[in-house]
């Protein structure tokens, strides 16, 4: 069987099997994924080996730091995996719920009912705890899915496609609400993206050359965020013991993640007194500062300093590297964000409410923080039980994308025999 022929059968599957994955009530869902989380634990150290297969080959093939970190299973990953699973055990099922009833003149009731996606396409590179985040959120929102993940996470997600294939099947639901594409031909992704007849949406996790390709080709709809160019600005009226831990988290606590800052924006009064500051610990941690000339000034003498170019403010980086910028004040940081952020996430540290509520209405990205790290926005931070990935579209979800973000609504109508006049 081509690779086409491969994926027509696991659409077929998917389409069919979504119509169980539907009806199934929350109980059997639900007891699927605790099933799930029971088998990683029991085969911790099984996923903990094929992982370092993986791991083994990345190396020798030159991968960089970024993408090793993102595909290393730790025993904290793996904990968080579980703990991930439980989580969206006890939230709320948003399958069937009716709300907005209203009476009509004519009699009739109209409302809307949550509904389930349908097949859902999803799409990533290296992370595999992105394998068991997207099932079980796809499972407990009654959607099928197709995971295809990267080449390079291929061992241990086969591992873990059995483990979720045996608490399907111990909950009675059918094998084939969760297919994982077993082939690391680039050409499955290409026939994915073109089957609307039996994938409803799409859900690109990668890096700018997915999803840009993902942007030209694909026939099904997608939810994505190209990239993650996050904005901390430190406000005049800054508490410093809130703002050097916040803005050090923000970019030290990880490296390659879609929410780490990349752009470190201080207001001018207060940036002697915390700039040197955060300079020291970056220090520590060997972060390159691309500063503009002003902060360039404030920080002759760090070890990692190179002038800033037009280039860095539209990087993300993904790596020790942080671009730094002296503003006037609050209306310079928003044009600078509204001229270079990628609508993921930004944040204000400050005691100046007034200052907090405008940043809050006025930013135009999918979180919007304030006095907290960037490093927050994710689906498991923000209570979702995990994340099936980062929207900073404004159409159909926006930010983390939880069990909601995986239904749409319908209308409803009850009658009591009306007829139109």
């Amino acid at each position: 069987m081509n690779i086409t022929e491969y994926m027509q059968t696991t659409g077929r599957q998917a389409r069919a099997a979504s119509r169980a994955m539907a009806r199934a009530d929350t109980a059997t869902r639900n007891r699927a994924l605790l099933l799930i989380a029971d088998a990683i634990v029991r085969d911790a150290a099984l996923l903990r080996a094929a992982n370092q297969l993986d791991l083994d080959a990345a190396m020798a093939a030159g991968l960089d730091p970024a993408m090793i970190d993102r595909l290393t299973l730790s025993d904290a990953a793996i904990a968080t995996m579980v703990e991930g699973l439980r989580q969206i055990v006890s939230l709320p099922d948003p399958v069937g719920e009716i709300s907005n009833m209203k009476v009509r003149p004519s009699g009739i009731q109209v409302g809307q009912m949550r509904v389930p996606l349908g097949v859902i396409g999803i799409i990533y590179e290296a992370r595999p705890n992105v394998t068991v985040d997207a099932a079980g959120l796809c499972i407990k929102s009654g959607n099928a899915t197709i995971l295809r993940g990267g080449s390079e996470a291929i061992n241990c997600n086969r591992a873990l496609a059995k483990i979720v294939a045996e608490g399907l099947s111990g909950a009675g639901l059918p094998a084939h609400g969760v297919q994982i594409v077993d082939t690391t031909d680039r050409a499955a992704v290409g026939a994915m993206i073109t089957m609307p007849e039996y994938v409803d949406v799409i859900v690109p996790r990668g890096g700018k050359g997915l999803i840009a390709r993902l942007m030209a080709e694909a026939t099904v709809p997608m939810i994505k965020h190209l990239d993650g160019i996050c904005h901390v600005y430190i406000d005049a009226k800054a508490d410093l013991d809130k703002a050097v831990p916040v803005a050090f988290n923000a970019k030290c606590h990880r490296y390659g993640t879609c929410n780490t800052m990349e752009t470190l924006l201080v207001e001018r009064s207060i940036a002697p007194a915390v700039l040197p500051e955060l300079a020291h610990l970056y220090a520590a941690k060997q972060v390159e500062l691309r500063a503009d000339p002003e902060a360039y000034a404030l920080l002759a003498g760090y070890p990692h300093l190179v002038e800033a170019v037009e280039e860095d403010w539209k990087t993300e980086y993904l790596a020790p590297i942080l671009a730094v910028k002296i503003v006037a004040g609050l209306d310079e940081a928003m044009d600078h964000i509204s001229a270079y952020s990628s609508k993921h996430t930004e944040s204000i540290i400050t005691e100046d409410y007034s200052a907090a509520m405008r940043f809050l209405r006025e930013v135009d990205s999918a979180s919007v923080m304030v006095n907290a790290s960037t490093r927050f926005a994710d689906g498991f931070e923000y209570g979702l039980g995990a994340e099936i990935g980062i929207s900073n579209d404004k159409l159909h979800a926006r930010g983390p994308v939880g069990l909601e973000g995986l239904t749409s609504l319908k209308y409803v109508v009850f009658g009591h025999g009306e007829v139109r006049n």
